[in-house]
């Protein structure tokens, strides 16, 4: 199984950066967009895991306790890529949020799960490779409550890249 933990949006929440989708697409000559169902923010990527580790991780993020918390999505940016740019909502700074991804971070590693090292950037992918003349900038803020974590699956279901709730 190929797995990642999320933050899941509301149906709000994913109308609004569905329309970002939306202007974005206007914009570019090409790219490929997000589906509306599968908005979200990764807080670790895990890969491919058999049943004994979806197990391990159902049980570190029953270890994790966090107080709700409000997530601003604030400007829209890109990662720059040879043959099109990924194009994603950025995320106010959030101390809460911040905590949240070291602290699962942290169980998952003891459980030697080998995830990234780089710095958390969090952001929602609008889409990948991305041709576009937009410009990266700076939008009116929106959000929610956060107030769950989500173990996610992700597969291809007759090609079509499909995240499912597994915990």
């Amino acid at each position: 199984m190929r797995l990642f933990i999320a933050i899941n949006f509301s149906t709000d929440t994913k109308d609004r950066l569905q329309a970002l989708c939306g202007e974005l697409r206007k914009a570019s000559s090409r790219g490929r967009y997000s589906l509306r169902e599968n908005l979200h923010l990764t807080l670790a990527f895990l890969g491919e895991c058999d049943a004994e580790q979806a197990a391990t991780v159902k049980s570190v993020m029953n270890e994790i306790v966090f107080d709700p918390f409000d997530l601003q999505i604030d400007r829209i940016g890109r990662f720059k890529r040879n043959g099109g740019d990924i194009w994603w909502a950025g995320v106010r700074e959030n101390s809460a949020l911040s905590k949240l991804h070291q602290n699962l971070s942290a169980l998952l590693r003891e459980h030697d799960f080998d995830l990234e090292e780089r710095k958390f950037s969090p952001h929602i992918t609008l889409g990948r490779e991305i041709v576009t003349k937009a410009q990266q900038r700076q939008i009116e803020s929106f959000g929610e409550t956060i107030s769950r974590i989500d173990l996610m699956q992700s597969k291809r279901i007759n090609g079509k890249l499909t995240y499912t709730v597994i915990a």
